[in-house]
């Protein structure tokens, strides 16, 4: 795992009426073009990514590219939650 550099300035991705502390994700933009990613719930774990794979990445979240991952699959018969994710799509 690469070192995350210091002094990084995260921005949080909640919704506006959020309270309490998430779990929410992080994002810092930082030298060498690098993007760092981590959830509140875990601050110490990072992921790391390129400008240009996360420019990718946003570019196919605005396009719906990934909308099959979030549809409702919840199991017949179990409550309606919408939390279960279709992966094997």
């Amino acid at each position: 795992m690469a070192d995350v550099p210091a002094g990084l300035s995260w921005s949080r991705a909640a919704p506006e009426d959020a309270e309490g502390h998430g779990p929410w994700i992080e994002i810092a933009f930082g030298a060498d073009d690098l993007v760092h990613l981590r959830t509140t719930d875990d601050p110490g774990t990072v992921v790391t990514t390129t400008t240009r794979k996360w420019d990718a990445f946003t570019r196919g979240v605005r396009a719906g590219e990934f909308d099959h991952f979030g549809q409702d699959t919840d199991p017949p018969g179990a409550p309606a939650t919408g939390l279960f994710l279709n992966v094997d799509s």
